[in-house]
């Protein structure tokens, strides 16, 4: 799948059935809940779940801070996998992101709980240092962990 050295990679065990957890990441009503760490609140302004269609979250500190992040999901395997990037918008319409990259999420039965593995390819590796300076791994990790918070509640 390419370089690798320009990948974050973030595999964790999450505490709940991998049902649960696919439905926390596939129902924007459910995503907006967990998908930017707190105190941050997410807005999802476009959620159409299928190969070309757009994925958009916008985010807000209460700081003012604002993060508008529109994307396209690129493929999609029913509880198992997930592919997008903010690369391209819906309809496979090329973007000029701020932050450019393409996530692979992966879900697997584990036990009681579920694998959740985050794989994050970066064009280059100025890229990928920059994604990590901005806190990829205290921010995507915080957000797993509200995801594991919010799928051990939904039915």
């Amino acid at each position: 799948m390419g370089d690798q050295k320009l990948d974050l990679e973030i595999s964790r065990f999450v505490a709940a059935p991998r049902a649960r957890v696919w439905k926390a990441w596939t129902d924007p009503d459910i995503l907006k809940e967990w998908w930017c760490p707190r105190p941050w609140k997410t807005e999802v302004r476009a959620f159409d779940f299928h190969p070309g269609g757009a994925f958009h979250t916008f985010m807000s500190g209460p700081d003012g801070g604002e993060s508008d992040n529109p994307g396209c999901f690129l493929d999609i395997t029913p509880q198992e996998r997930i592919i997008f990037t903010s690369m391209l918008v819906g309809g496979w319409r090329p973007a000029s992101p701020w932050l450019a990259f393409t996530a692979i999420l992966t879900m697997a039965d584990e036990g009681p709980g579920t694998r959740y593995v985050a794989r994050v390819m970066h064009k280059d590796d100025a890229e990928r240092r920059r994604h990590e300076e901005l806190g990829f791994y205290d921010g995507w990790g915080a957000c797993i962990t509200q995801l594991e918070d919010v799928a051990r509640n939904i039915s």
